[in-house]
């Protein structure tokens, strides 16, 4: 099966497709790391990210690679190892930018594709059930209020031992919103047939139960 998880940041996708793909012994994707990776290498070598033409020929050339680790998934970027250097919330904004421009999309979305062609992967990101991967057997679109997600995102960054700020991380979250759901190029929406899973009420469990319910039925069916 390919397991197509879409949502905004901070809506549990990612969270749960660990999990989903650590009970299926399935491959896990993160999609939005791919986008991060792009914004923050490019950033670390001086590219414009508002140049498309340059970040587009910079993408083409990027080698990125998920890791398989006992401690989680490592992401590699051009060899190096950029797993704690991606999930802040000045790269998120880059990842944003870059997120909404063509060729950036194209390059990133055809090497999603190559990864997942061989089945059995659980994909998470904003385009998966609607441009990455149209014919998933099973799509789910998660989502949760704005000051929630924002709420999420404090603890995870608070934990990290970061300087943050509750109501800028919320100002964000709906910053970003308004970004992904209103790009002209793959805008952040569920797909036709994609379950919706609202998890601002839900603990953890609760979703990862929810969507293993809806696994087993599609297997059953």
């Amino acid at each position: 099966m390919i397991i197509a998880i879409d949502g905004p940041a901070g809506s549990g996708k990612s969270t749960i497709a660990k999990f989903i793909a650590k009970k299926l012994n399935y491959s896990y994707i993160d999609t939005g790391a791919m986008y991060r990776a792009v914004a923050w290498s490019a950033d670390n070598e001086g590219i414009d990210l508002d140049d498309e033409n340059t970040v587009g020929q910079w993408t083409e050339k990027l080698k990125i690679e998920f890791i398989t680790d006992p401690e989680g998934q490592q992401i590699k970027v051009n060899g190096a190892n950029a797993t704690g250097l991606l999930k802040n919330e000045v790269v998120g904004r880059g990842a944003a930018k870059v997120a909404a421009q063509k060729k950036v999309r194209e390059i990133l979305v055809a090497k999603q594709q190559e990864i997942g062609r061989s089945g059995n992967v659980v994909m998470d990101g904003r385009d998966i059930g609607t441009q990455v991967f149209p014919n998933a057997e099973l799509k789910i679109f998660m989502d949760a209020d704005a000051e929630e997600r924002g709420k999420r995102r404090y603890l995870e960054l608070k934990a990290k031992n970061m300087d943050v700020d509750l109501e800028n991380i919320i100002a964000e979250i709906k910053q970003r919103d308004l970004e992904d759901r209103n790009r002209t190029i793959s805008p952040l929406r569920p797909a036709d047939d994609a379950i919706k899973i609202d998890t601002t009420k839900f603990t953890i469990e609760e979703v990862i139960d929810q969507v293993m319910e809806k696994i087993k039925l599609k297997q059953n069916s």
